[in-house]
């Protein structure tokens, strides 16, 4: 589409939300042939079911309201589904079932005959040792800071590094009121890299039109600045919001609606021998209004020193909610055709920032940070670290790499937050005294902190932003520490690598360089580290690679799930005492009962030798 073309479909699509005054108004500004109907596409395959969202421009008079879906078989397009067209959003979601991972195919989405859109299914890249995922968030369009920026350099870097999965974490769209209008703008962004590889698009605040979202399970919200909890726009709104950029994701694990009949769409993705649980980290969490009245100042930050952190907590507060605490139970014990587990979501379980907006009043507590509740967050990191699982979120507008800690420091999964693709909103971790612990020669932010709810936390890097960066080239959107994320996820060897690249390098140039402090490699064990910990006896496994769940013998509750790398395991427990070892998955798993855990433990089972131990 040209670029004439598109600016004109900018035009009537503004008018059509209500939000524009255009000059000299004309027809011939917005018309578009019909053969430019299919703006982009998104898709994900999961246990063999592809589902693929084709969105489309507004379409006109009498033409019809469906689309098919084809793929390239012997040099002829053949039919695999049909889908309607939604109204008003312009979406059509195709489902094909027994889809056929094994091999890479064309597809095209076709309409009336006239317009086609084209792109590659890609095989299931499960056979590869190294797994990439593309992390991206905050796409502001705000006239500030140069505007809407061409976002090329991103996607040129992007094919360059080829990931197998793109995540864009939230804030895909910034206007407050009109979706659909900057939804296009967004897919006329990265149509380009999401027309051949799966997608994962996750809707935070500005999505769905406010500057903060504690979404409270879906009620109304009268008041736009949410403190309240809920929802200020319309359900209507809302669940067109969520149809555009999820309707492609696996189907939700519980799609019961919440208040007001807004959908969910917490899921689990495998692909390419990765296990991926996306969440909704605001769409059940309370509001603080209740929870913080009486206090002094906004309910939704702190500014001034002096208070309680840990008399924040509100164990009655939620986060996550029960029903995704309940899908984390059953997913980090699902392992089959994974070795590698991540959690995918919108912001990350820590205040990592500590000034906002501008550097010169400090945000003690900032309670739209996933820091708060801390119930809520430890229940949360104790789920996720039980499948030693790493998380990955964005949202923050400050790229940050993190290591939890729950009980005692870096005791809990390490954490990736994205730079903004395009950075308004600036934000800094800049604490008062250097941290403890901190590597040899490391930045003073960086070692053992406590964050402003009183969670520990090991900042390991950020990516503050600097008046270098921002003079460099005129302090646009694009050099305000903006940027994009790569993780890197080796299969073979179980490390995970996280990288931090600056916009406006040339990735495939040897010496562009990566945000300081990056890149950062560790172990899949290190997002549960277990030294110290009373030990169950070495497991001699009969053949490798099988998975080994801790169970405690007495409530029946999962201590931990793993596929073993290789053919000996010594699972750790929390405390001393019996517990059931259970070997295998789906259908073909046996136990090991009243296992006595020990410190120290020298004892050693050989369930190669000894195949009747197992029940």
């Amino acid at each position: 589409m040209s670029r004439l073309l598109f600016v004109g479909s900018l035009l009537v699509l503004a008018l059509l939300t209500g939000g524009a005054h255009a000059q000299g108004f004309s027809p011939s500004l917005y018309e578009r042939k019909p053969k430019d109907r299919i703006a982009f596409a998104l898709y994900t395959v999961h246990d063999r079911t592809l589902k693929l969202t084709a969105q489309f421009y507004p379409l006109s008079d009498h033409e019809p309201f469906e689309a098919r879906l084809q793929v390239r078989e012997n040099d002829a397009w053949r039919n695999v589904a049909t889908a309607r067209i939604g109204y008003p959003g312009f979406a059509a979601t195709f489902r094909v079932d027994d889809w056929d991972d094994r091999s890479t195919l064309e597809y095209r989405v076709a309409h009336n005959r006239t317009a086609f859109y084209r792109g590659t299914i890609r095989k299931n890249p499960q056979d590869k040792d190294a797994f990439v995922l593309a992390a991206l968030s905050c796409n502001s369009v705000r006239p500030n800071h140069g505007g809407d920026l061409s976002k090329q350099d991103i996607v040129d870097n992007l094919k360059a590094i080829d990931p197998d999965l793109l995540f864009f974490a939230g804030d895909q769209v910034y206007d407050h009121s009109r979706h659909y209008l900057y939804w296009l703008r967004f897919g006329h962004d990265f149509g380009e890299l999401m027309r051949d590889r799966p997608t994962v698009c996750l809707p935070d605040d500005h999505d769905v039109g406010q500057a903060n979202l504690w979404g409270a399970g879906g009620i109304p919200c009268e008041k736009r600045d949410g403190q309240a909890g809920g929802y200020y726009m319309s359900p209507e709104y809302v669940k067109e919001v969520e149809r555009a950029q999820t309707s492609h994701l696996p189907d939700p694990v519980d799609p019961t609606p919440i208040e007001q009949g807004i959908g969910v769409y917490y899921t689990h993705l495998k692909w390419g021998g990765m296990s991926f649980a996306i969440l909704e980290d605001r769409k059940f969490k309370s509001g603080p209004l209740q929870f913080m009245r009486g206090r002094q100042g906004r309910p939704d930050s702190i500014t001034e020193p002096g208070y309680d952190k840990r008399g924040l907590d509100s164990p009655d507060a939620v986060l996550l909610g029960d029903r995704q605490l309940r899908f984390l139970e059953e997913w980090v014990t699902d392992w089959e055709g994974a070795q590698m587990k991540c959690v995918l979501s919108q912001t990350p379980f820590a205040q990592a920032c500590n000034y906002s907006g501008q550097h010169e009043r400090q945000l003690y507590a900032d309670f739209d940070s996933n820091g708060w509740p801390q119930t809520g967050r430890d229940k949360a990191l104790r789920l996720i670290r039980k499948g030693f699982a790493c998380h990955v979120a964005g949202d923050q507008h400050l790229a940050t790499t993190l290591q939890h800690g729950i009980d005692g420091w870096r005791d809990a999964p390490y954490s990736f937050a994205s730079p903004a693709i395009a950075n308004y909103w600036t934000r800094w971790w800049d604490p008062d005294e250097p941290g403890q612990n901190r590597a040899p020669g490391a930045p003073d932010y960086t070692g053992d902190f406590l964050d402003g709810f009183g969670n520990r936390m090991t900042m390991l890097a950020a990516a503050n932003p600097t008046d270098a960066d921002r003079a460099a080239d005129g302090d646009k959107l694009s050099t305000r520490a903006a940027g994009y994320g790569v993780v890197r996820f080796d299969k073979a060897a179980r490390t995970t690598t996280f990288e931090c690249w600056p916009r406006n390098v040339d990735i495939t140039d040897p010496d562009s360089k990566q945000y300081p402090g990056w890149p950062i490699t560790f172990n899949q064990a290190d997002n549960y580290p277990q030294a110290g910990l009373p030990r169950l006896p070495k497991l001699q496994l009969s053949k490798p690679g099988q998975v080994v769940t801790v169970h405690d013998q007495a409530t029946g509750e999962v201590v931990s799930s793993l596929r073993v790398l290789g053919e000996t395991y010594q699972p750790a427990t929390p405390r001393e005492g019996l517990y059931r070892i259970e070997i295998g998955e789906g259908n073909d798993r046996r136990s090991l009962r009243s296992v006595r855990s020990s410190s120290p433990n020298r004892d050693s089972i050989d369930l190669a030798a000894d195949a009747r131990s197992l029940q």
